[in-house]
């Protein structure tokens, strides 16, 4: 427990370092771009437009499935979607994190488990602008304005400490062992179809699987947030506390691994 203190501490005491690393880390990465940062915007939007096309369009329609009782597809993918790229960016980016400026960070005053979580918080920036927009999507196209939407700062919470914890233990590993950051990104595709983002299942073993990966979680409560269906985190509240359990276990376990090895990472350079 003491490891675990001292990371939290950590990331109190820099919080104000870690907002603004974060707000550099975002204007320097659009810096060169004419649109700037309105390809924050614009590549996820591509990219949920391709997946309504092949799955809205293509396969659901062909196979005239309906998982989705009353809501539209395109509301159920939208809403699921903003919160799962977030998750996809902030884990592949969080992973590489350390071992990527370490040579620059090495030589400032710092503690390096901040590392991880500014360039997951740069994403977070991102994750906020593109949520305004998808939720101005969903209202214009017919969804209206519920009391569940005051749900979603928790759940906010719960994908910022997941991945901030997630990353704790791929940032040391990845530092140590590059092939680490490819099993990851491996990792991340295949979690975009074990988790309910493009489509879903309400029995079987894929619906275990699917709720034993922690994502769902989060991804389940952005919807019931966004679409106005529940208070997700109390109707499932087993989910919530397995949800924290395991989180807890992941920053447990990160900030063990990553103060054991935080003192020899330019050694593995």
């Amino acid at each position: 427990m003491r490891s675990v203190w001292i990371i939290l501490k950590e990331q109190v005491n820099n919080f104000y370092l870690i907002r603004r690393l974060s707000l550099y880390e975002l204007k320097s990465a659009n810096r060169n771009n004419y649109l700037g940062i309105l390809w924050e915007i614009i590549n996820p939007m591509i990219q949920i437009g391709i997946y309504w096309f092949v799955f809205g369009f293509g396969i659901y329609r062909a196979r005239h499935h309906n998982f989705y009782g009353t809501i539209p597809y395109h509301h159920w993918l939208f809403a699921g979607f903003v919160a799962w790229y977030f998750i996809n960016q902030a884990i592949l980016q969080g992973s590489r994190s350390v071992y990527s400026r370490i040579r620059t960070i090495a030589k400032m005053n710092f503690p390096m488990s901040v590392i991880p979580t500014y360039i997951i918080f740069s994403k977070f920036y991102q994750h906020l602008m593109f949520l305004v927009v998808i939720y101005a999507i969903l209202l214009l196209s017919g969804e209206s304005l519920s009391v569940y939407i005051v749900q979603l700062p928790y759940f906010m919470i719960c994908v910022l400490f997941l991945t901030i914890s997630l990353s704790l233990i791929t940032s040391t590993l990845s530092t140590i062992v590059r092939d680490v950051h490819m099993i990851v990104q491996s990792i991340v595709r295949m979690l975009v179809y074990l988790t309910p983002v493009l489509w879903t299942t309400k029995e079987g073993i894929a619906l275990t699987i699917m709720k034993i990966n922690p994502l769902t979680y989060v991804v389940e409560g952005y919807r019931a947030a966004l679409l106005g269906t529940s208070w997700y985190g109390v109707m499932h509240w087993h989910y919530t506390l397995y949800f924290w359990a395991v989180t807890l276990f992941m920053f447990i376990v990160g900030s063990v691994l990553h103060l054991r090895f935080r003192d020899h990472f330019v050694d593995y350079l």
